[in-house]
């Protein structure tokens, strides 16, 4: 950390007693200086950079804004965006048809609950209306038909006590509705912004493969050390998130990209392992950029109330980076 940086006098003419005065002229800062600020300025706030370093704020303001790197990376935000939606006949699924009424418990009632969810997971609204309508027709109520479907479920599940499980929330087609209502939409807009191409790579993902070529993925699940892997990635600088709203918008490409694939198919695979330390990385850089303003730290602060990452190992520190 340097000292404080003296101001070199000079002496310019003094027009009204023919002599000289002494003037102190602009700080000149060094190359080191620079990336001395602009390192700082990644986990310290504008006076603490000033006050670390020795040089004025408004010094350190100009380094930070000239240098551009706090600003929004247009590079990353273009790899990191996901296609635009597309509609076309050629890259929507197929309207599926109305499935057929099948004998799966020999009890007419529970057979007939279990075509009509059937219906329902079509997510065709029109479809679900209907179906919906005629659940009201059925006179037993569908809490005593869930229990009379479980029943069944053990008294032909081999010893298997987990298909049992198949009957949780037989009786709750209201959400059911929701839920292949939200997959439906999710599975069209799949089809018109990536066609055909939905469960292949996308750019994203071939650019986090060749990041970590060469290095090897340990453990259970294979994971990629996270040293390493960020290591990495930040040796691609034009590709770096600069700000937290880089991050979120990052975590969010990837997020949606899954919530996509599976809307399309559930058994599509999650993505390269690549992928999977990326997002992990950008998640741990929102403990390290500091936040701009309020609105991005709050920004950050709602993701986290949103996401199912906030008891993570990284957790408390990004909360402490937002308050800090």
């Amino acid at each position: 950390m340097t000292g404080t940086i003296r101001p070199t006098p000079t002496t310019v003419p003094n027009n009204e007693s023919g002599g000289f005065s002494v003037e102190r002229l602009k700080q000149r800062v060094s190359e080191e200086q620079r990336r001395q600020v602009l390192d700082l300025r990644r986990r310290h706030s504008l006076r603490e950079v000033a006050k670390a370093t020795g040089l004025p704020l408004g010094t350190v303001k100009t380094l930070v804004s000239r240098s551009g790197a706090f600003r929004d990376n247009d590079a990353h935000r273009a790899l990191f965006t996901l296609p635009p939606i597309k509609a076309s006949a050629e890259t929507m699924p197929s309207v599926p048809e109305l499935p057929p009424q099948q004998q799966v418990t020999g009890d007419k009632e529970v057979d007939a609950v279990l075509w009509l969810r059937s219906i329902i997971n079509t997510g065709q609204a029109a479809l679900i209306e209907r179906a919906m309508e005629a659940a009201k027709k059925i006179k037993t109520p569908l809490k005593d038909l869930e229990k009379r479907y479980t029943d069944h479920l053990i008294a032909n599940c081999n010893g298997n006590v987990f298909a049992t499980f198949g009957s949780f929330g037989f009786a709750d087609l209201e959400s059911l509705a929701s839920r292949a209502i939200e997959q439906h939409r999710l599975r069209l807009e799949g089809f018109a912004r990536f066609g055909g191409a939905l469960l292949g790579d996308t750019e994203a993902e071939a650019f986090c493969i060749k990041a970590l070529r060469g290095l090897k993925a340990e453990g259970q699940f294979g994971d990629f050390d996270k040293g390493q892997a960020g290591a990495r990635f930040k040796a691609h600088p034009d590709l770096m998130p600069h700000t937290l709203a880089d991050c979120l918008r990052e975590l969010d490409y990837w997020h949606l990209l899954y919530l996509l694939r599976h809307a399309a198919d559930r058994d599509a695979t999650d993505g390269p392992q690549e992928a999977a330390a990326r997002d992990w990385f950008v998640f741990g850089l929102l403990a390290e950029i500091r936040p701009r303003d309020k609105a991005e730290a709050l920004a950050v602060f709602r993701y986290m109330v949103a996401s199912d990452r906030d008891d993570m190992a990284e957790s408390e520190a990004i909360m402490l980076n937002l308050i800090g």
